[in-house]
C-alpha cells in the first residue's frame, strides 16, 4: 500500500483547491499540528480520491483523516459508501469531530500518532 495514488476525478482538483483556501477552524488546527512530517509522515489537504475529497491523506501509510462538521450530520448514509469505497483501495480512516478537535486536540493528536505508529510497523 506504501505511497500508493487512489485514482481520481481530475474535475475535483479545483475543487480541492478551494477547499484549501477555504478550509474550516477545525481544519487549520489540524493542520498547524500535522503538516511537516510532525509525526514521521507527510499529510497532505484536501486530496481527490475516486469521486471525493479526503480532509487530510498521507500516502506514505493509507491514512485518511475526517474532520466531520455540521455538513456531515444528515450524510451518515453517503459518508459510510464514500469511506467502503476507499477502503476497498486499502485507505485506512480516522475520523474526529469538529468538536473534538477544538475542545480535545490532546487526544486527538495521541489516536493520529498511535494509528500512524500502527501503519508505519
Amino acid at each position: 500500500m506504501r505511497n500508493k495514488i487512489i485514482p481520481y476525478n481530475p474535475k475535483l482538483k479545483l475543487l480541492a483547491r478551494q477547499l484549501r483556501k477555504n478550509s474550516t477552524l477545525p481544519e487549520v488546527l489540524l493542520w498547524q499540528k500535522i503538516k511537516q512530517r510532525a509525526y514521521g509522515v507527510q499529510f497532505h489537504r484536501q486530496v481527490p480520491m475516486l469521486n471525493y475529497i479526503t480532509d487530510f491523506y498521507c500516502h506514505e501509510i493509507g491514512l485518511a483523516i475526517e474532520i466531520d462538521g455540521s455538513s456531515h450530520d444528515h450524510s451518515f448514509l453517503y459518508d459510510a459508501k464514500r469511506q467502503g469505497e476507499l477502503e476497498a483501495y486499502g485507505v485506512t480512516f480516522l475520523r474526529f469531530s469538529n468538536e473534538e478537535v477544538k475542545k480535545n486536540m490532546f487526544s486527538v493528536l495521541l489516536v493520529i500518532e498511535d494509528k500512524v505508529k500502527e501503519l508505519v510497523d
